[in-house]
This record gives structure tokens, C-alpha cells and sequence, in this order.
């Protein structure tokens, strides 16, 4: 998520955590930099932080999951403009997806308007990114955020495995 108010970070924590439960990752709040594409909406200064949930999700809830940032984010907005930007997605063992309304070529269809990106995978034991990978998302701070998260799924997946509630690995 980003925005340049800070109070709108602290909100939107808690409205995901009570629809998703207890993090289990925040980030530290990083400067969004690395583009001026979104200043004409919502100004300069602006700071980004990642969260991770305790809960996992069905990859198959992205859309839905989507759609319910997207009202957040519209809950909050004022005079039509959105004052925080949520952007949604989940990591797997392979790769880390983020849901996005743009369609590009690269993008898969969920339906309802929201599409599905491949943003980064995971190859030879780091996160790679593609051509079309967000410079951001490229940084090193970034990479490590998605690692460090990485490394959560994994210990929950053998938690899981351990208490035989999952028998075959994931994607």
C-alpha cells in the first residue's frame, strides 16, 4: 500500500487485519520513488509498506480480494481521488502475483475487471523479475521484503505439513 498520510497506512492496516486476521509481516515504510506516474493522483511524498497475513488465501480469491481494496480505497477518497493505493497479491513458492484493473498483454484475466500479474518468480533461490517488473519491485529492499515474506509461507507450509493438514506442495 502507499499513499503520502500517514494516518491513511495506520487505517488501512486495520481494516485488512480485521477482514484477513493477524499479520505476520509489516514493513518498514519505504519512499515510492522509483516512478512520478501516480503524483498527478495523489501528490508527492509519498511512502509505501508491504503486509503479510497469517492466514492464507486461496490464489483463486484474488479478484474478490481486489475488488474489496478497490473499495477501500474509494472509502477514503475525497473530491474522486483516491488519497492510498492498495495493491493486493500473494506470494507462493514460485512466484509473487499482484492484482491490478489494467489489462497489458502480459496479464491474465480473473474476471470482474481484475487481472493477474507474474510480477516476480522465484529462480535459483531468489526472486527474478521480468522484463514488464515494476522498477520498484526490481530494488533490493523490495526483493528482500519478498524473501523475508517468502520465508514465512515456507515455515507455515511446514507447520502445515507437520500437523497433516496439507500432504502435497504447493505452487
Amino acid at each position: 500500500m502507499f499513499t503520502r498520510h500517514a494516518e491513511l497506512l495506520e487505517t488501512a492496516e486495520q481494516a485488512l487485519v480485521d477482514r484477513f486476521g493477524p499479520m505476520d509481516y509489516r514493513s518498514k515504510r519505504l519512499p515510492f520513488d522509483h516512478t512520478t506516474y501516480y503524483e498527478g493522483e495523489f501528490g508527492g511524498g509519498l511512502e509505501r509498506q508491504f503486509l503479510s497475513f497469517q492466514s492464507l488465501i486461496d490464489p483463486g480469491q484474488l479478484a474478490e480480494i481486489k475488488l474489496l481494496t478497490n473499495g477501500l480505497e474509494e472509502s477514503w477518497s475525497e473530491a474522486g481521488r483516491r488519497r492510498i493505493n492498495l495493491d493486493p497479491g500473494y506470494i507462493s513458492l514460485s512466484n509473487l502475483v499482484l492484482a491490478t484493473t489494467k489489462n497489458r498483454e502480459h496479464r491474465i484475466y480473473l474476471g470482474s475487471g481484475i487481472y493477474a500479474e507474474v510480477t516476480l518468480s522465484f529462480r535459483d533461490k531468489a526472486f527474478r523479475p521480468w522484463p514488464w517488473t515494476y522498477p520498484d519491485y526490481r530494488s533490493q529492499p523490495y526483493l528482500e521484503i519478498m524473501r523475508t515474506i517468502r520465508g514465512i509461507y515456507v515455515e507455515q507450509l511446514r507447520s502445515l505439513r507437520r500437523a497433516g493438514r496439507i500432504t502435497q506442495q504447493p505452487g
